[in-house]
């Protein structure tokens, strides 16, 4: 069955197009709260929340691009939201002493892993580490970043260069080192 057409069951409340769209889509999306979350159950309850989500709000979906790219938005945000809500107080980390580098290179050494730049990915502030994540790992550009995170394409921008300098940073603290 076409993907549109289990939309269109889905939008008639048919809970054997929902079971289709779940489980066609069930894994992936988990794997992409894991990415936020870190904990299997965790990652378990934001996909079941992001689908009732979706579900609920099928309606809204117009078809401008695939389910998977609209869902994997519902997923993130609900991944972060959860992040959010489980996050203890932590002291606010200055901005402006980062200095803003101005380039689109992100190079790093070759003995770099990608094991190493997801650890160091981890210790990013929260405002970098999502815009870097979805930039890197996602593979959205700053306008869906904007879109998702609600904020301007400029703040976007501005996130993801000082976080990839917090990022090379974290590198060359842990001895890994990071091209320049």
């Amino acid at each position: 069955m076409f993907q549109i057409d289990l939309v269109e069951q889905c939008k008639k409340n048919n809970r054997k197009g929902q079971m289709q769209l779940y489980r066609q889509y069930c894994d992936g999306m988990f794997c992409v709260a894991m990415r936020y979350v870190k904990n299997t159950k965790d990652a378990e309850d934001v996909l079941q929340e992001s689908f009732i989500k979706a579900f609920q709000k099928i309606e809204q979906y117009e078809g401008n691009v695939t389910f998977g790219a609209w869902l994997k938005k519902i997923v993130i945000n609900k991944s972060i939201d959860f992040l959010k809500s489980k996050k203890h107080q932590t002291v606010p980390f200055q901005e402006s002493h980062m200095p803003l580098e101005e380039d689109d290179n992100w190079n790093v050494n070759d003995d770099i892993t990608l094991n190493n730049i997801k650890c160091a990915m981890e210790e990013l502030p929260e405002k970098y580490k999502y815009v870097v994540m979805m930039y890197l790992m996602e593979g959205y550009d700053h306008s869906e970043i904007s879109q998702i995170l609600d904020l301007t394409e400029t703040t976007c921008r501005t996130r993801l260069l000082r976080g990839k300098g917090y990022l090379k940073q974290l590198l060359k603290e842990k001895n890994y080192g990071a091209r320049h």
